[in-house]
């Protein structure tokens, strides 16, 4: 009897060539020669601690890259039946190694020689976040023939925070980053890179770009060109003195996870970074292939990406490798990413922290000896590995051969255990002029461990917990004059009590319905924010509220406020509720009261939020919507002012992609800042509104916020589920903001009619018959442009007509 046919058993004697010489390497070798489905790691070259694995780890001397080029290397492993590539630096992906490899019909772990170009050309990587709408710092990239260009620029001061970052656009060793502090400053490193050749031919293009603050992370995540998979955040450490201070370096030690790096942190790094970028590489016909390894810093806008690197990272892997659990197979993750199935394996991780301190040579970065002989004791402490980098043998002993010279490795249950243990692992190890740093994770270990006591107990006080009643005070006194001046009918315009009234006979209502609303401002607060102007967000506040009262006939009667910060700046906060003030005068209703919250550690640095709550009321004869809603009636638009206080998050992106600064001037509004621009107050219908529902001229209206047209239009028909309307894109002219951002943001014209305004803040149903009277009424009340927009339908939804218009 014939067996049953089964698919074929995957190999379990893989050869592997593992190409480089670093700690990386040497981490990389440690994993795979754990692998059930390997049997030999050869790395070429190797180093001294590769050279003393033993078992199936061993170094190998064959040529490749540089002027030996690939052609001598893929010939050596078709004779050594090599199975499969793993390229540790990344200097041969980007020379098209995995090309080379892959048509001596060797797989490759790591990308084609176009993809690589991600972190082959800062310029070129930057232009696809762009594209691509992936999140990172405000920049322009020039070439060297625009070197004056890129002088004038820097001149100009383009971003807010007056810094900026230079980056060589090549492959420089992980060294053409310079930060300076100046505009001198940023001056003489734009010519050290692009005139002095501080970095030869990578220099020949330069990304100038925004200067960000925040943590930051690195995240190594496998992909095999359709799912990526990140391993846990690292953070490594770049400078070679403590505290983050002296030159830059390769890297002097990393720690994971990094606890900045939270959940929610992880859930944006890959939702707004890795899968656009995964896809962005796919829609562009380069799929990437291999390990996706991208820096980001973690701004209070929420991760923005540095750069990208399309290797494993150094010193990141090392204490990465110590993560992976027993059930991974580095072997088996990697084959399913060249092989197109990453989504079928597992990665697993041990429970606790990781972390590598780095020793360097003496002199390191700068000029150091070799050949210095080292002494590592044998006896680590349990969890503790030494991984070599600039190592060799001579003569049967090990001594120096680079910069940095070994890894020490922890792992622990707790980041202190490991940190501990690893600096534990360093006093085991010896050489003259042994160079390292004594804090490696010394900010989330900060962050974790309560300071010392004070030595003598002291007296404790509301403001020595950074409160300030006296603040709160002043700001009371500050602002009751502009409370004041929104009394109306019902209420009395003072504040300070502890709550607020309102007499409902006194404002001439009968037989009222209150109708309750609250909202806030969304990320336009981070606009006004980042662009210090804070005076017209308090009017957007009310507006968001108001406006969604008289949508259902309600005449604002009151409003209260919510202020919260971390530390009360009583300028800010005046201006702030001075704009409240302002809004509640248009619309015609009293400031009664408010909470100004002020809260340390809460917020982050000057941030303050705001939410806001509206009470209306109504005749209960003229609530709306109406009942007698039909196909037939007609659609009334009132223009917006703009954006209003929606679609910020996205506003934002496309106006950092573009380049511009909230300080740059305004493509679509002449004379304008962008910042000036975008903080237009939301226009408050309320006065142009109120005679047309005491006339009973409308049948209901519909707030266009968030959303757009397609979301907001059909709650009109809540009880009318067999409507909806077809709206006419070519009644209006769709204002010049709005061209400028599906433009420069490549959005989709149903995009924009889904997310923004798009120019109409209002829309209204009235009768076939009262399209007239509807018209004058708005018209005269303080809406000279109304329009007609479209209909009402017995389709549900919204259709367009005339969208292609928009394209």
């Amino acid at each position: 009897m014939s067996e049953a046919t089964t698919f074929p058993a995957p190999a379990t004697d893989l050869v592997v060539l593992l190409l480089g010489a670093g700690g990386r390497e040497h981490a990389l070798a440690f994993k795979l020669a754990q692998s059930a489905r390997v049997k030999r790691v050869l790395v070429a070259p190797g180093n001294g601690g590769t050279a003393l694995m033993g078992g199936k780890v061993g170094n190998v001397q064959v040529a490749w890259g540089g002027s030996a080029g690939y052609v001598g290397v893929t010939a050596w492993a078709q004779a050594n039946a090599v199975d499969f590539v793993v390229p540790g630096p990344e200097q041969p992906l980007v020379d098209g190694a995995e090309l080379a490899f892959r048509k001596a019909g060797i797989p490759v772990f790591g990308p084609s020689p176009a993809a690589a170009l991600l972190e082959g050309s800062k310029t070129l990587s930057k232009a696809f976040m762009a594209r691509h709408s992936i999140p990172t710092a405000a920049f322009r990239n020039f070439s060297l023939s625009q070197y004056a260009e890129a002088v004038a620029y820097i001149e100009s001061a383009p971003f807010a925070s007056g810094r900026c970052v230079i980056k060589a656009s090549g492959l420089a060793a992980g060294k053409g980053v310079l930060i300076p502090e100046t505009t001198v400053e940023a001056l003489a490193a734009l010519k050290s890179v692009m005139v002095d050749k501080a970095f030869g031919d990578a220099g020949d293009e330069v990304v100038i770009e925004e200067f960000l603050t925040g943590p930051e992370i690195s995240v190594l995540a496998f992909s095999d060109g359709y799912t990526v998979l990140p391993m846990p955040a690292a953070q490594d450490h770049k400078r070679i003195g403590e505290g983050d201070t002296g030159l830059n370096t390769g890297g002097m030690g990393a720690y994971a996870p990094a606890p900045v790096a939270t959940a929610e942190v992880m859930e944006r790094v890959v939702k707004d970074v890795l899968e656009p970028t995964i896809r962005g590489m796919r829609q562009d016909g380069h799929p990437f292939v291999g390990m996706l390894f991208t820096g980001f810093m973690l701004t209070a806008d929420g991760p923005k990406t540095l750069e990208y690197n399309v290797r494993f990272g150094d010193p990141e892997t090392q204490a990465l490798m110590l993560l992976l659990d027993d059930e991974t197979d580095l072997a088996e993750v990697m084959l399913a990413c060249v092989e197109r199935r990453l989504d079928s394996v597992r990665l697993g991780y041990r429970e606790g922290y990781a972390v590598s301190v780095v020793l360097a040579s003496e002199g390191y970065p700068g000029s150091y000896p070799k050949g210095v002989q080292m002494t590592i004791n044998p006896e680590q402490p349990e969890g503790v590995h030494v991984f070599h980098a600039g190592t060799t043998i001579k003569d049967g002993t090990g001594v120096t051969d680079g910069g940095r010279v070994l890894a020490v490795c922890a792992s622990a249950p707790t980041l202190r255990a490991a940190v501990d243990l690893a600096y534990a692992g360093v006093e085991r190890v010896d050489f003259a002029g042994k160079t390292f740093r004594r804090d490696i994770a010394y900010r989330a270990l900060a962050a974790e461990e309560p300071s010392a006591p004070a030595a003598e107990p002291v007296g404790l006080t509301y403001a020595a917990a950074g409160v300030s009643v006296d603040a709160g005070n002043a700001l009371v006194e500050a602002i009751k004059p502009v409370v004041k001046a929104t009394r109306r009918p019902g209420a009395d315009g003072n504040i300070g009590g502890f709550g607020g009234a309102f007499d409902l006979a006194a404002a001439g209502f009968r037989d009222p319905v209150l109708v309750s609303g609250t909202d806030g401002v969304g990320t336009k607060l981070r606009v006004a924010l980042s662009y210090g102007k804070h005076s017209t967000v308090g009017i957007d506040l009310v507006a968001m509220s108001v406006n969604d009262l008289i949508v259902q006939g309600a005449e604002p009667l009151y409003f209260l406020d919510y202020y919260a910060c971390s530390k009360l700046e009583v300028a800010v906060a005046a201006d702030v509720i001075t704009g409240i003030a302002e809004g509640c005068l248009q619309a015609g209703c009293a400031l009664i009261g408010g909470e100004t919250a002020e809260m340390p550690g809460m917020y982050h640095a000057d941030d303050y939020d705001l939410a806001g709550f509206a009470v209306g009321a109504v005749e209960r004869n003229l609530i709306l919507p109406t009942p007698d809603m039909t196909a037939g009636d007609v659609l009334i638009a009132l223009p917006s002012s703009g954006p209003h206080s929606n679609g910020y998050s996205l506003i934002r992106k496309i106006v950092t992609l573009s380049g511009l600064t909230l300080d740059s001037a305004a493509p679509w509004e002449p004379g304008q800042t962008v910042g000036d621009a975008l903080l237009t107050p939301t226009k408050i219908y309320i006065k142009p509104l109120l005679p047309g529902i005491r006339a009973a001229l409308f049948k209901g209206m519909s707030h266009i916020t968030g959303g757009g047209f397609t979301e907001n239009i059909p709650r009109i028909f809540a009880d009318h589920p067999g409507l909806g309307v077809t709206l006419d894109l070519t009644a209006w002219q769709l204002p010049p903001v709005w061209t400028w951002l599906m433009r420069t943001g490549n959005v989709a014209p149903a995009e924009m009619a889904r997310t923004f305004n798009c120019g109409v803040g209002m829309v209204i149903v009235v009768a076939h018959d009262k399209v007239d009277a509807a018209l004058a009424s708005v018209r005269e009340a303080g809406e000279p442009d109304a329009f007609v927009i479209g209909k009402v339908t017995n389709t549900p939804g919204v259709a367009y007509t005339g969208m292609e218009t928009w394209a």
